[in-house]
């Protein structure tokens, strides 16, 4: 088997007028996501997902690993890996290389486990076909009590687990969580996502109130660039601090986890550099007795990518479920993901098991020579106009939202 072409496909949807949402980088007005597509001459395709600039993207994986792999056979996941990896070094040991070239490597994995013919996670080891799922939403309102009516919605659809942002102000973080964790009772568990915007001061105030409302962890709370003020809130934090959407690679997760930044470790297959490279990130944090919980917010490859990652290798770690409304998520795969008794059900069929939905995928492409539409799409902002980011912590809460 040798392959015979490489594919990006730029995937965008754009929220109806009021459909978006508020969070601390202004209002998201649309989603956006990359599937890489890698073609054989056996008529065995695999796809990947990517989370960062489509431009980019698209000029790594078509304009410089194409030629680079053509040929090759598909089957050999970990030394395409290593060939990629070292012909991108000179520009990208992080950031948008490393998340390409991951994608390109989850596609091999899809197609490695079709010549198997067996679903990823049973080839890295696992036998349980569902992951313990947290609903990941609950983001800014106005007003707290619409947080507790969502998170009871969240528990109506079958999770025990959801996350929730704060960052906004003291007053509105304490009765938001306390609202929310009324609403569920006490054997929810209940995650707090921090959104990088606090100082170690505001972060040492907040940490009483997180254990009081059994916080389950205390997801960055600091920017990635900060880790001493991870290290500094450490002694003050009677819950789990979790990090790793933001890093790239077994080099950067070792930083994390060498330097006793983080007790859960979050990497994504779709950022941090495909599956190969979060096997080795998921193995060494094990090694080092730390818990792990994969991040996911760009799409549904995405998500079966790890789905398959924890179950193959960490079957009770948790995964991300994006429930902002995100078509992404519920509407590009042919059979939608379920969720059961707060489990998400992995397909079990050869590879990712997943077929996509081609109607939804013509429908929401954007082509080649087509520039990315100027958007808030949460983590990447496209157009002046639409870069904004909350008011300093403490200010006022209402501001952002207006």
């Amino acid at each position: 088997m040798k392959i015979t072409d490489l594919e990006v496909i730029v995937l965008r949807y754009e929220y109806p007028p009021g459909g978006g949402f508020w969070f601390a980088g202004g209002y998201c007005n649309a989603r956006l996501s990359c599937l890489v597509m890698v073609h054989t001459d056996e008529g065995i395709s695999g796809m990947g997902s990517v989370y960062s600039h489509p431009d980019l993207t698209r000029t790594i994986v078509e304009g410089h690993l194409r030629d680079l792999l053509l040929g090759e056979d598909p089957c050999e996941v970990e030394r395409l890996q290593d060939l990629t990896y070292r012909a991108t070094r000179w520009y990208g040991r992080k950031g948008v290389a490393v998340t390409a070239l991951g994608g390109l490597d989850t596609a091999l994995w899809d197609i490695r486990g079709k010549v198997a013919g067996k679903p990823i996670y049973r080839l890295l080891g696992g036998t349980c076909n569902s992951v313990p799922a947290y609903a990941s939403a609950l983001l800014w309102q106005q007003d707290p009590a619409d947080l507790s009516r969502e998170a009871a919605r969240h528990v109506a659809n079958g999770f025990r687990a959801m996350k929730m942002r704060l960052g906004r102000s003291f007053e509105y973080d304490c009765a938001a969580l306390r609202g929310v964790r009324e609403a569920v009772g006490r054997d929810v568990h209940l995650m707090v996502d921090g959104n990088a915007r606090y100082s170690l001061e505001q972060a040492v105030r907040m940490a009483p109130v997180l254990k009081d409302n059994d916080a389950y962890w205390f997801e960055e709370p600091f920017p990635p660039e900060s880790p001493e003020s991870f290290r500094a809130l450490r002694p003050f934090l009677n819950i789990p601090l979790a990090a790793g959407e933001n890093e790239f690679g077994l080099q950067g997760f070792r930083e994390l986890i060498d330097n006793s930044i983080v007790d859960i470790v979050q990497p994504d297959c779709a950022r941090c550099g495909g599956l190969t490279e979060a096997v080795r990130i998921v193995r060494y944090a094990r090694h080092k007795g730390l818990r792990l919980a994969t991040h996911t917010w760009n799409d549904a490859v995405a998500l079966v990518s790890n789905m398959h990652l924890m179950a193959g290798l960490s079957s009770e770690s948790y995964i991300e479920i994006d429930q902002t409304g995100s078509p992404l998520i519920s509407d590009l795969l042919a059979e939608p993901l379920r969720v059961v008794a707060g489990r998400a059900v992995l397909p079990d069929q050869p590879g990712l098991g997943i077929q996509l939905n081609e109607e939804f995928i013509e429908c929401h492409r954007v082509p080649a020579n087509v520039p990315i539409p100027a958007s808030n799409y949460s983590d990447m902002v496209f157009g002046r106009e639409h870069w904004s980011s909350a008011p300093s912590y403490d200010l006022d809460p209402q501001a952002i939202l207006t």
